[in-house]
């Protein structure tokens, strides 16, 4: 008798270890399905293998199926849970996973025994949890994806102005967010493998009450249109104890400007680098195209602009749009913030450039241009437009006050005994293009390059990654007669423009 009870406490105690084993396999960071059936042929000394109901493999070995394909058939279809077959040296038991439906077979060599019959059977119930957690992980990615990509759909309509569909597409999950005719542009950068934490945290600091979007174009942004006040500070609170969160915000637009938000944002995003705050908020300053006369301003950008407006109104929405944005950022990144190919992008540039007679490798058209645009979407969202009367861009360029601002900003440059002046001036001309402007100035690239740089916080504005503050000083030279005016309508520098005297 004590022989006896010492075996059956020996088979206990090794029972208790395979337990515990197997609890093990289901904690938090050791729920694989692929480790729980290797270590359950492991435990009964033979090999496993599960199947989902269409006969694939998902963990273990394969086993050939011929002799009971039947019985696999039968309980793949719910008609038996489990069954059990026998051939010369060759014991199975099959049993029927329930989530998702599969089927779990296991091989001896030996007939199962009740130790090793128990194994099995704890053992399904593990996996049909670790199944249903994996199904219910899946499907939680799978929302998160769908809602993320569905922000996205909104911020794009908001781009293109699209504001009507935009909310349509808005309220039906986040009911009463875009009811408003203001808001706010944020863009908040970490690092890339940092962001999706910062953007379930910027959703949380914002009640839910914003469009939080993971930039399509930057990996380390996270845009937040909002329409509250209060979201600024909500915002800030988040970038306070990490080294490498920053935090730009451009100025209240309303929601059919939100393109205009962003490109500012981001230029306050450059800034917030400097500050001890790490956070800024788009400055108004005095921007050239509030020096010019507005009856003049308003009359030269309706001539240049002239050729898109005898468009059809859906492919001149879709060209002005496009145009902002690509002459705001790169045609890859505009075209991810749009949803479109960047070839789509190019080939809508070229569209206009062609309509305009003007290179948009130029960067003095890039900024005439980018002027007239801003200037038609201002006057787009005017409630007193002035009466257009008959101007040319050089009379716009050289009025007293905007060539007095001209000669103002570049100034700052000439107390550098690097010439920075000059090298930003060839490095303008060449196109923004470093190698270019260093063989017209027998320098080195990177020396251009670190010039233009140095003129940055000396100007207060971005330059090297293009856009509307280089626009500002490219139309600053060209104020100060320190560029030639770019060809507009294919007319050449230096030549009457027929379309503004006709």
């Amino acid at each position: 008798m004590a022989g006896r009870e010492d075996g059956i406490r020996r088979a206990e105690v090794k029972g208790a270890a395979w337990e515990r084993e197997l609890l093990d396999l289901l904690r938090p960071g050791g729920q694989s399905v692929r480790q729980v059936v290797s270590w359950l042929a492991a435990a009964v000394d033979g090999t496993a293998c599960l199947h989902d109901d269409s006969g694939t493999v998902l963990a273990g070995t394969s086993l050939d199926s011929g002799p009971f394909e039947d019985l696999l058939g039968d309980i793949v279809a719910g008609r038996i849970a489990s069954a059990a077959w026998e051939g010369p040296g060759r014991h199975l038991r099959l049993v029927r996973v329930a989530a998702p439906a599969g089927v779990l077979t296991v091989s001896r060599t030996v007939p199962f025994d009740r130790r090793a019959s128990e194994i099995v059977t704890h053992t399904v119930q593990a996996l049909e949890l670790l199944l249903r957690a994996h199904e219910s992980t899946v499907a939680g990615h799978r929302l998160e994806r769908a809602t993320s990509d569905l922000r996205l759909a909104i911020l794009q309509l908001l781009m293109v102005e699209d504001t009507v569909a935009a909310r349509r597409v808005a309220a039906g999950l986040w009911p009463g967010l875009l009811d408003t005719d203001t808001a706010s542009v944020y863009v908040v950068e970490s690092r890339p493998e940092e962001r999706d934490r910062l953007a379930e945290e910027c959703l949380d600091a914002t009640g839910e009450q914003a469009l939080v979007v993971r930039c399509p174009a930057m990996d380390e942004h996270v845009i937040v249109v909002t329409p509250r006040e209060a979201a600024a500070s909500a915002l800030r609170s988040l970038i306070g104890p990490r080294p490498r969160v920053f935090l730009g915000g451009s100025a209240r637009h309303s929601l059919a400007r939100t393109a205009t938000a962003y490109g500012q944002a981001v230029s306050a995003l450059a800034v917030a680098h400097f500050r001890p705050d790490k956070a800024a908020v788009y400055a108004e300053r005095t921007h050239p195209e509030r020096l010019m006369g507005p009856a003049a301003l308003h009359g030269w950008t309706a001539r240049l602009l002239g050729p898109l407006g005898r468009l059809p109104h859906h492919t001149h929405a879709e060209l002005l749009a496009t145009t902002r944005l690509g002459l705001e950022f790169t045609a890859v990144s505009a075209a991810k913030v749009l949803g479109v190919s960047r070839n789509t992008v190019r080939a809508r540039m070229e569209r206009v450039e062609a309509l305009l007679g003007t290179d948009f490798s130029d960067l003095t058209a890039r900024a005439v241009v980018h002027l007239a645009l801003n200037t038609q979407e201002s006057l787009e969202h005017s409630q007193d437009s002035p009466a257009p009367a008959p101007a040319d861009l050089g009379a716009l360029l050289t009025g007293p006050a905007m060539r007095a601002w001209a000669h103002d900003l570049l100034a700052r440059l000439d107390t550098d005994a690097r010439d920075l002046r000059r090298t930003l001036r060839t490095w303008i001309a060449a196109g923004g293009n470093a190698e270019r402007a260093a063989t017209t100035l027998g320098v080195h690239a990177q020396t251009v390059r670190d010039h233009v740089r140095a003129a940055e916080p000396v100007l207060e504005r971005q330059l090297l990654v293009g856009g509307g503050d280089l626009y500002e000083v490219v139309l600053a030279h060209l104020a100060a007669g320190d560029l030639d005016q770019p060809i507009l309508h294919g007319v050449k520098r230096g030549e009457p423009d027929s379309l503004v005297h006709r």
